[in-house]
């Protein structure tokens, strides 16, 4: 089964599945992803931070994951 994205997924997780999916969390403007406190957050909750539609970044991790395979 592939490895799929939630709102709840935290952002470490997220990074250590697929580092290359840094550039969206750039993008958003999340640039300490290094950072134990920014691991530990849910992709939700960074969103929600960073005033990015939050179901909108699902999609494009997801389809980004998606075309790895």
């Amino acid at each position: 089964m592939a490895y799929t994205v939630t709102k709840e997924t935290l952002i470490g997780d997220i990074l250590d599945h697929d580092s290359t999916t840094a550039e969206y969390f750039f993008e958003m403007g999340m640039h300490c992803l290094g950072c134990p406190s920014a691991r530990g957050e849910s992709l939700g909750e960074a969103c929600e931070v960073h005033g990015v539609d939050c179901d909108e970044m699902v999609r494009k991790i997801n389809a980004h994951l998606q075309s790895k395979n």
